[in-house]
């Protein structure tokens, strides 16, 4: 007995250090969890914070409508069109890099916004430098890092990052709000760009060389299914698993932003107070945060192709609320609508990001999930631009509804007949 003691103890010690290792694991993972959510939050409600100056900054300056809303357009399509460069970035000069060009745009073209006179210096600053900004600090740079700590329960680890547009909506357009009623939206704009400017300190003292190692379980699990083949950008655009979620991500988000872009006025004009209408669609970003974790629940329950499909149908039911919402204008038909399609307004992002990581493995994912993604970039910024237009144009919203339910329906096709979004 006395031989065999020292051996069981150092039995006992291994199995304590692998316990300190697994427990340091999960520890480090929730950081990185966080640190994602927490510049989600930040970008999603720095960009969305636009929405509360456009007022201000259009009586200011005398402009129309169209023209101060093209600044939320160009945010949104240069978003999409730099995502390919974050992916490539991140792949090269790994997430510290990245994360603090995009705090730095953030910064710089805040203060740039905040002493701006003419149209085109908000458009070089809010619309270009932001839309890079919130792409370096986005879903793409953070699906990548994600991957690295959750593996198969990143679905799950990116619902939560997602939710962050809810929370960045619910955070930071109420403050900007009450900031702009007190100081002024110059004074706002420069308060932003001091902010993110001094959150670069911080960021670049984190132990980036750890965060990006990723999980050492993940590093050595093995999955008997998957042969990599090298994928490279060419190879991946060969592919018809790669058009499918492209164009996954744009007519979902033409069908979605065509909307969102206009709610409130829809709603006011259906019937509803002012107050009423922009408080309904603000309660949005609250069941967003339950739409994007059930359907990534779901996932594990019931498979990735039934969640999704689920999620359209739940969006298309939302539309017909909508549009029974001008012919009666009441409590539950607002309800209704603003549960089922608010808390889908994202829900599928994870997924199809968790589908598009699954399919590209390998040493180029970042680039080839991040041109991918341009496709989200380029529908949201298509989809506000057509939906005001058809607007204009028929002086009502039943066609623009008609265009927003085939372009979700079309965003939905994919996942009924391309064959690696079916498995």
């Amino acid at each position: 007995m006395d031989q065999n003691t020292p051996r069981e103890q150092s039995k006992q010690a291994t199995k304590d250090r692998a316990t300190a290792t697994s427990q340091g694991v999960v520890r480090t993972a929730l950081v990185v969890l966080a640190l994602c959510f927490t510049l989600a939050v930040l970008g999603r409600g720095l960009s969305e914070s636009f929405t509360v100056f456009l007022k201000p900054i259009s009586e200011n300056f005398g402009w129309d409508r169209a023209q101060v809303v093209s600044i939320y357009s160009l945010t949104w399509l240069v978003s999409g069109l730099t995502a390919p460069l974050v992916g490539r970035l991140f792949d090269h000069s790994g997430p510290r890099i990245v994360y603090a060009t995009g705090l730095f745009l953030l910064g710089s073209a805040f203060l740039i916004a905040a002493h701006a006179q003419s149209l085109w210096q908000f458009q070089l600053s809010i619309g270009f430098c932001v839309g890079i900004g919130v792409a370096f600090i986005g879903n793409v740079p953070n699906s990548i890092l994600l991957g690295r700590w959750f593996g198969p329960r990143l679905p799950t680890a990116m619902a939560v990052v997602y939710s962050a547009m809810g929370g960045g909506v619910l955070a930071l357009l109420p403050a900007s709000q009450l900031l702009i009623d007190h100081l002024g939206w110059r004074e706002t704009y420069q308060l932003f760009g001091f902010a993110a400017l001094g959150l670069l300190v911080p960021l670049m003292l984190l132990p980036w060389r750890l965060f990006a190692s990723g999980s050492p379980h993940i590093a050595k699990r093995t999955d008997p299914d998957f042969v990599d083949d090298g994928w490279t950008l060419p190879s991946a655009m060969r592919h018809h698993a790669f058009w499918a979620l492209f164009s996954t991500f744009f007519f979902t988000a033409v069908g979605m932003y065509a909307i969102a872009a206009q709610i409130v006025a829809y709603l006011i004009d259906a019937g509803f107070p002012p107050l009423q209408a922009a408080t309904a669609w603000g309660f949005s970003g609250v069941v967003l945060v339950f739409g994007m974790l059930g359907v990534s629940a779901l996932d594990g329950l019931i498979g990735r192709r039934p969640s999704v499909l689920l999620s359209y149908a739940i969006s298309i039911i939302g539309i017909f609320l909508l549009w029974l919402l001008q012919y009666s204008a009441n409590i539950i038909l607002l309800t209704g609508f603003v549960v089922c399609f608010g808390s889908m307004m994202g829900s599928r992002g994870p997924l199809i990001t968790a589908t598009a990581m699954k399919i590209f493995r390998g040493k180029r994912v970042g680039t080839i999930y991040g041109t991918i993604s341009i496709g989200s970039g380029l529908g949201s910024a298509f989809g506000s631009w057509s939906g005001g237009l058809i607007h204009d144009a028929t002086h009502g919203y039943n066609a623009l509804l008609i265009f927003a339910l085939v372009s979700v329906i079309l965003g939905m096709i994919p996942f009924l007949i391309v064959p690696a979004l079916r498995r």
